[in-house]
This record gives C-alpha cells, structure tokens and sequence, in this order.
C-alpha cells in the first residue's frame, strides 16, 4: 500500500474535552521511528498508521455523554498518582468581575471535591500545585492573602479525613504557616488507608532538583555515599515528590510551570480550558478516561 500524507489537521484542534493540539509538540503525538516529520506533518504509512492507538493523539471524538452514568473505567488501568495543576483562578474571578480572591477563595471546596472522587476511584496521591517558588513575585497584597488563606486551608483538611503532606522549602514561609502545616501533618499522619494528598508550597522542579543534588553531595563529602552509588533510584529518592501518572492542568495553558521537573519524564499530560474554580467531578473523570484511552510504552516498542 503506498504511503499516504497525514496532514496535522485531520485532528481536531480542540477535542470534546477541551483539549488543544499543537503540531508535534504533544507528549501524546509519539509516532514510529521511521515516521518523517515536516513543515508540521506526518508522513507514515496507512497500515502502520492504523495501528496507531487513538490514544497516541489528543482525542478527537466525546468519550463520554453528559451522564457520568455512561463512564465505563478500567480499575486496572487507574491511575495511582495525579499531579494538579491549579490554573486559572484569577481569570475566573475577573471573567466575573470580582476581586481576584474570589477565585482563590475556592481552591479549598475544590480540592475537597477533587480528593473526594479520587478516593472513591481508588486513586491513592493527589500532588497539587498551590504556590510555586516564582509566586512571590506576585503583588504583597496578593501574596499576603494567599499565605492566609493556605492557614485556614491546612485546617480544614486536617480534619478532612485524608493524610496531608507538603514539599516545598517551607523555611521560607510564615512562622504561623509553617506551625500549621507540621500539626496537620502530625494530625494526618495516621490516614494511610486512604488518599495522600500531597500540597507544593513555594515548590519549584529545580528547587527540587537542586536540594536532592545537594543532599547527595553532603552524603559523598561525609563518606556515607560514593560517587559510584549514584544512580537514578537513589535521585529519585531525594527528591521530594515520587512520579505521577498523569498530569491535569487546569486553565487552558500548556506547559508544566517548573512543576516535578524531575518526575514528569514519562507521565501523561492533560490540558484543559477549564478553569479551576469549573473543575469538578465530570471534568476529572473525563481526564481519568482520556489517561485510560492512552497507550503507555516508557521508550519500549510494543505496536
């Protein structure tokens, strides 16, 4: 069979999900090795175009009815660990001509939600991006609001029910922040029958990167490690934060914002136009799905 010209426009630009896709620049765009890339096509042949997952492209058909009766899920193929990205609270309040706070107000009542319908779906990490280290670059007022309200935020959950932990250098937050984050995750600790939900606070990938090299580097110089110890796992170790299966980010942005630098090497991406505050249940079983319809190779070779 010849070979036939796939343009990039045959997939849908936005899918039913709220998905964008951009040329070749998706992680899920992953093609054979003797696929030819130009001028934003793909040139590949149709029988081995047709064994192509669907799951290798972001999806161009509705999953899913409105009814979340009609979601069928693979327990199997659930995913363990979901790593968050909140985008999208101050558009929100703007779009609605409120104060920006307004948006922020809702990140509590939203990751309830969010850790309520992961624990019902046996998902057992939810790692959610909540102030990064490039935050504090926001206006004081803002960022004085934020610190408050993350206060208020540890306190609800430590009576929530789920085991809380947070990464981040923490030494730089308030004194009465940091107080409230070690009681709650001295009060959470014993919740390890259900979902861990894991909180970056003034969290960056290099920060992370950064304080795991020098850790090892402090072993080596004090002779409990030698050079010849460091491997992946041992990195992987000190990092602050395990590897997620998928990534969700709210907002309509695509890109991973210094988030699990390290960690994100082979997990799938979700993007959607969503905001945060419109996130929901619907919304996270859709992601859920669309991870499921994947096809996960880690580098291997298996169509």
């Amino acid at each position: 069979m010849s070979s036939s010209l796939v343009s990039q426009h045959l997939i849908s630009s936005k899918s039913s999900l709220g998905l964008r896709c951009w040329k070749s620049s998706s992680p899920s765009l992953i093609l054979q090795q003797n696929t030819t890339m130009f001028k934003g096509e793909f040139k590949v042949s149709a029988r081995e175009f047709n064994k192509i997952p669907s799951s290798l492209s972001l999806q161009t058909k509705k999953l899913c009815d409105d009814n979340d009766d009609d979601l069928q899920f693979h327990q199997q193929l659930m995913p363990k660990h979901i790593a968050l990205i909140m985008d999208g609270n101050r558009r929100w309040a703007k779009a609605k001509g409120l104060q920006v706070y307004e948006g922020h107000k809702l990140i509590t009542p939203k990751l309830k939600e969010i850790c309520d319908v992961s624990s019902k779906l046996g998902i057992q990490v939810i790692t959610a991006f909540a102030f990064s280290t490039e935050n504090w670059k926001r206006s004081k007022e803002e960022v004085d609001f934020l610190m408050q309200l993350f206060e208020e935020f540890f306190n609800e959950f430590m009576r929530f029910g789920v085991r809380v932990s947070v990464i981040g250098c923490k030494s730089n937050l308030p004194i009465t922040l940091q107080k409230c984050i070690a009681l709650t995750e001295e009060t959470t600790k014993a919740n390890v029958e259900g979902l861990h939900l894991v909180i970056a606070l003034n969290y960056g990938g290099h920060y992370d990167i950064l304080q795991a090299t020098k850790s090892i580097a402090s072993k080596v110089m004090n002779g409990f490690l030698h050079v010849e110890d460091i491997n992946m796992n041992l990195f992987e170790q000190e990092l602050e934060s395990k590897c997620p299966d998928l990534l969700i980010r709210t907002g309509g942005e695509q890109r991973v914002s210094n988030f699990l630098l390290w960690q994100l090497a082979y997990s799938e991406f979700y993007f959607t136009n969503t905001l945060f505050p419109d996130f929901g249940e619907k919304e996270l079983k859709e992601a859920i799905l669309n991870f499921q319809q994947r096809h996960r190779r880690f580098g291997g070779h298996t169509y």
